[in-house]
């Protein structure tokens, strides 16, 4: 009998130890297949959610981070990169900028990997502009007109590259470029001598709106764009010299929009002077998720290319001298937070911030 139990007990021991081996191969393929899904699954997600990939901060590069999220989330923008016309557009030469810049923004729409670094178009960039080599803060809206600017010559002088003898023979080169046919708009400034009542009109191109902020706590972006084109009167020291008058007068000064870009960028002047020194203003500024309406400062008797949707968002938080900034951008109809390497879905209710720098509209109409 004694002999027979501990034979039982063996045995019972031996199966036990087998379906524990059992289990662990089942347990070992079952975690294998469910990395396999997961790893199919985010491939379908990244698949179906491009433009959600991080960039490295380069020790305080935070501004130029920011910038380059809002950019890629602009689809007319991106379709240059995208669809090749970028590259068609682009001839050997001094392109070095254009070509650096549309790889790092293929990589970063295609959300192959989860971060990427911008070292190679930030060493390039540097090159151009030296001054934003150091390490210390830089204001996104500088940055963001001399990433366009950059962008526009390049693209200019590959197009004066292939049309040279035809444009050099009729005495016609344009300065226009695929950037400035996406971003550039018109203003003019109609002035008004108070002694002749003349009226002159004074042109001005735009690629970034600065539009001020009338109120210290809270106020729309319609109150922003009011102030801006509301009509001045010079005076004193200001006046303007007047052809007809052959001296300075006062006048009056009116801005309207004459031609409306594609996509049209407002930058908040939240950086002012006050009183002693120039302070950050801290004010709450509403903006429109959609149905921007810029027909009462136009003079176009049509208003559908007026009509526009926000796309994306430049937010500083932090002082004048001390700050960091973060992009809200909207890809495939929903809003993602951009903090650099972080990617974080939000909900439409979150893109309204009271640290918003620069707004990003795209035309409705186009």
């Amino acid at each position: 009998m004694t002999y027979l139990t501990v034979g039982k007990r063996l045995l019972w021991k031996m199966e036990r130890l087998h379906r524990c081996i059992s289990m662990t191969k089942v347990e070992r393929w079952l975690g294998n297949k469910l990395r396999h899904c997961c790893k199919k699954e985010m491939e379908k997600t990244n698949m179906h959610h491009p433009g959600l990939t991080g960039l490295q901060n380069l020790s305080n590069t935070c501004y130029m981070n920011a910038v380059l999220q809002c950019l890629s989330s602009l689809p007319p923008f991106m379709e240059l990169f995208l669809s090749g016309k970028g590259s068609t557009a682009l001839q050997k030469g001094n392109d070095e900028f254009a070509t650096v810049f549309g790889h790092l923004m293929s990589e970063m729409r295609l959300g192959k990997r989860d971060m990427i670094s911008p070292e190679a178009f930030h060493s390039v960039f540097v090159r151009r502009h030296p001054s934003f080599c150091t390490s210390t803060q830089h204001d996104a809206q500088e940055f963001l007109i001399c990433v366009l600017d950059e962008l526009h010559k390049d693209f200019k002088e590959s197009s004066q590259r292939r049309n040279k003898t035809g444009a050099e023979a009729r005495g016609n080169v344009s300065d226009t470029s695929i950037i400035t046919d996406l971003f550039e708009g018109q203003l003019s400034y109609n002035i008004t001598c108070l002694r002749c009542k003349t009226t002159t009109a004074r042109p001005e191109s735009f690629t970034v709106l600065s539009l001020p902020i009338p109120s210290r706590t809270k106020c729309s972006l319609q109150d922003c764009l009011k102030c801006f084109f509301r009509q001045d009167t010079l005076t004193q020291n200001n006046q303007i010299y007047c052809s007809w008058c052959g001296t300075n007068q006062d006048a009056t000064v009116k801005a309207i929009v004459t031609t409306t870009p594609e996509i049209i960028i407002f930058h908040l002047k939240r950086f002012a002077w006050q009183d002693w020194g120039r302070k950050k203003l801290s004010t709450t500024v509403c903006y429109p998720l959609s149905n921007l309406d810029l027909s009462p400062y136009s003079n176009m008797s049509s208003s559908s290319n007026a009509q526009y949707s926000l796309r994306a968002v430049v937010n500083h938080a932090g002082r004048l001298d001390y700050g960091h900034y973060t992009a809200l951008c909207k890809h495939s109809d929903h809003w993602h937070r951009f903090d650099d390497t972080e990617v974080t879905r939000i909900p439409d209710s979150s893109v309204q911030t009271d640290t918003a720098y620069l707004l990003f509209y795209t035309c409705q109409g186009h």
